[in-house]
């Protein structure tokens, strides 16, 4: 057989012969991902090991078939299913796992768009046009990776090469935070300033901006409450170390700005309330 052509069926083979890969794939297993005889065969299957936490056999199978109300040849079918994945498979554990983990991500996608589509045509009554991102993320997030974070005795070698990795930072042109940060902010980090009201985190991000570009790096700087022309301002006082009413008298400031080299966008966002924000326009 085909691995490709017949997974469905190999996926039933292993789940009944290999408890390795039964235990490792079963979670992850949906009764819609197979068609026919095959979810048939393959309930029969979930339904004994959740009831018995054992691997069923072939001819407990074939008992719980007769148990089955449905059409003779459906039966008939699932009968000869169970005799043919009855003979245990020779292909690798690890490998059946990667194949099933991808053939269970294409059906979950194939089954969102089948779903996306009904609700598009107007046959879905409990669900709206609304449902489908979420139902086509969820399909393309299907996985069998089962790690939950860093394992403190397995990951030691990984601990042992982050103490020791260098890291290119964007540096501050203050020592003193130079100093508690070891050179600047990583790349690719998010970092936060607290403080409270009035106390200057506006000013200090302003001026953070400005140093930046002198840096030659480029500036996405988002204001939830003041004006972008103001904190453009403060920027620009930052930029040519003047007090801000001067520069409204100063006409070189074009030209000292193109001596940065680079892009700085400023942009003011409208209230929380306001739904019309358009983030991926950033």
């Amino acid at each position: 057989m085909d691995v490709s052509n017949q997974l469905p069926t190999h996926v039933l083979n292993h789940l009944l012969n290999n408890e390795d890969y039964c235990r490792r794939v079963i979670p992850y297993l949906q009764k819609e991902y197979f068609e026919g005889t095959h979810a048939t065969v393959f309930d029969l299957i979930v339904k004994f090991v959740a009831k018995n936490n054992k691997l069923p056999t072939g001819k407990v199978l074939d008992l719980e078939l007769r148990k089955i109300q449905a059409p003779d040849d459906v039966l008939n079918n699932a009968a000869k299913l169970v005799t043919e994945i009855n003979i245990k498979s020779d292909i690798d554990t690890d490998y059946m796992i990667e194949e099933t983990e991808k053939w269970c991500r294409d059906r979950a996608v194939y089954n969102a768009i089948m779903d996306s589509i009904q609700i598009i045509d107007g046959k879905s009554q409990d669900q709206t046009d609304g449902a489908i991102p979420e139902i086509l993320s969820k399909a393309l997030g299907v996985s069998f990776d089962q790690a939950i974070g860093h394992d403190y005795i397995d990951n030691s070698d990984d601990r042992f090469e982050f103490y020791n990795r260098t890291e290119e930072r964007v540096p501050f042109d203050l020592d003193y935070f130079n100093k508690i940060t070891k050179g600047g902010l990583p790349n690719k980090t998010l970092n936060i300033c607290l403080a409270g009201t009035g106390v200057g985190k506006s000013l200090f991000m302003c001026h953070c901006a400005a140093s930046v570009l002198q840096q030659g790096k480029n500036v996405l700087y988002i204001t939830m409450e003041m004006a972008e022309e103001k904190i453009a301002e403060r920027i620009d006082a930052n930029l040519m170390d003047l007090p801000i009413h001067q520069l409204e008298t100063l006409y070189n400031m074009i030209k000292i700005l193109d001596r940065t080299r680079m892009n700085e966008w400023i942009f003011r966002l409208p209230r929380p309330e306001k739904k019309n924000v358009r983030w991926k326009k950033l």
